[in-house]
């Protein structure tokens, strides 16, 4: 919000600080073309929204509903008898060929339906009555969640940081942080500033034999698997870029480096495939 000036939507029931659009049930936003529909889905907490395409094609459910299966309903002011009321009365409701897209899934699954889920959800779906949830649900005894203390009390804060300023962004380089936090610069930008950086190859050696190319851009080859074990050897004088092949080993190491209190690192965006020179 701080950085491009967007609104923050949330369910009024949550009470939540720097709220621009408390919503309630039946509330509509987007953008263009694109609206939305807030439901109001509690059991998981009592404040659980889920938002559904104006020609209810997809719906959003937060951690509502999964795939087969739902949050937990255990803290944070939930009711298993009210999340089964908002699945089967609300969600349930919308047409079978309806796309469900739950906040996560444990198997790396994006995508349902509300017919699949009818029918096949383990826990609320193929029948089962408000009973069988409710039994099913008390009977699980999960294990409190690792960082819910933490994740609590940012929610209440929309996210802001707790003295509401943003953390430090790099200045060091034209930095672009990925949905999975991976700081990444790009290749126009290394290629310009080689001798500013310590580059770090972390592919496998016969790799790194099978591109002799590259020795003239690499500073340093220490492969993945034995890069914790050679952190000593990585100098924190200068930036460290991280590359490999495709991006996805180097993405790995920033987050190594970064465990290691190395502040300046970052990813060659899509690996050495981007580097012109190769």
């Amino acid at each position: 919000k701080q950085k491009t000036g967007c609104e923050i939507a949330s369910a009024k029931a949550i009470g939540a600080e720097h709220v621009d659009r408390p919503l309630v049930e039946g509330d509509s936003f987007g953008v263009g073309s694109v609206q939305l529909r807030a439901l109001a889905t509690p059991g998981h907490t009592d404040g659980c929204m889920s938002f559904v395409l104006a020609d209810e094609s997809m719906v959003f459910t937060g951690d509502a509903l999964l795939i087969r299966g739902c949050g937990r309903s255990d803290f944070q002011q939930g009711s298993a008898r009210r999340l089964f009321e908002s699945i089967t009365k609300k969600l349930f409701a919308l047409p079978d060929a309806c796309l469900v897209y739950p906040a996560h899934d444990y198997n790396g699954r994006t995508v349902s339906s509300i017919g699949e889920e009818k029918a096949f959800n383990a826990r609320a779906g193929g029948g089962a009555n408000e009973r069988d949830f409710v039994e099913y649900m008390n009977t699980m005894r999960l294990p409190h969640p690792k960082l819910i203390d933490e994740a609590v009390p940012a929610n209440l804060r929309s996210g802001c940081p707790e003295d509401g300023r943003l953390p430090p962004e790099p200045d060091w380089a034209e930095i672009r942080v990925t949905y999975a936090g991976v700081p990444e610069i790009d290749a126009e930008w290394l290629e310009q500033h080689f001798d500013d950086v310590t580059v770090l190859d972390v592919r496998l050696d016969e790799e790194a034999d099978d591109t002799p190319v590259t020795r003239k851009l690499v500073d340093l080859h220490i492969p993945l698997d034995q890069l914790r074990d050679r952190l000593d050897e990585v100098p924190k004088d200068k930036p460290v870029v991280a590359l490999c092949r495709s991006g996805r080993r180097s993405a790995l190491a920033v987050k190594i480096l970064e465990e290691a209190d190395y502040e300046r690192v970052a990813s060659l965006s899509r690996g050495l495939q981007q580097v012109s020179q190769i």
